[in-house]
């Protein structure tokens, strides 16, 4: 596969207007990894390594990467609870990635419906790009819905559980 530094612009273009925090790709001749914090997209870290054969990293630096991504903040949109349900708190997902109630197939759930739950205590997984990213609580609360399914890919900010806060 060659990557030239056309195909190598729109790549990146295409990465910063996703979700993805993690990519790599690998050819002949080339190895191509992607790294950078959603939560601060000024943080964008990139190493390039090219023609494994002599070795020689293509370095690319912040204004190049600068010039030829740009980074769109979508603006967010305030999560309104169903009638009914003004005294539930919405647990959202932080990002895009399948969602799993339990550590391993067969295993018990971190949580059930009724649960108290506490501040740091895991509350489910989410996989995204093998990665496998544990939710924490960030607060005391008793389980009251859990909206999404064992195994359901999910998006960002799509609300996951609800819950009355202790």
């Amino acid at each position: 596969m060659k990557l030239d530094h056309e195909d190598l612009d729109r790549l990146i273009e295409k990465i910063s207007t996703s979700d993805i925090q993690q990519f790599s790709l690998e050819g002949e001749d080339f190895k191509l990894e992607i790294k950078r914090n959603l939560f601060d997209q000024n943080q964008f870290s990139k190493n390039l390594i090219s023609n494994n054969s002599s070795d020689k990293p293509i370095n690319v630096n912040q204004k190049t990467i600068s010039d030829n991504v740009s980074v769109v903040n979508e603006p967010e949109i305030p999560q309104v609870p169903p009638p009914g349900l003004s005294d539930l708190t919405d647990i959202t997902s932080p990002m895009v990635g399948t969602f799993y109630r339990a550590s391993a197939p067969g295993e018990d759930p971190f949580v059930e419906v009724g649960n108290s739950i506490k501040v740091g205590q895991t509350i489910c997984i989410l996989e995204a790009m093998k990665l496998m990213n544990e939710i924490e609580s960030e607060f005391d609360a008793e389980i009251v819905e859990i909206l999404v399914e064992n195994g359901t890919p999910v998006e960002f900010g799509q609300v996951l559980m609800r819950v009355k806060q202790s």
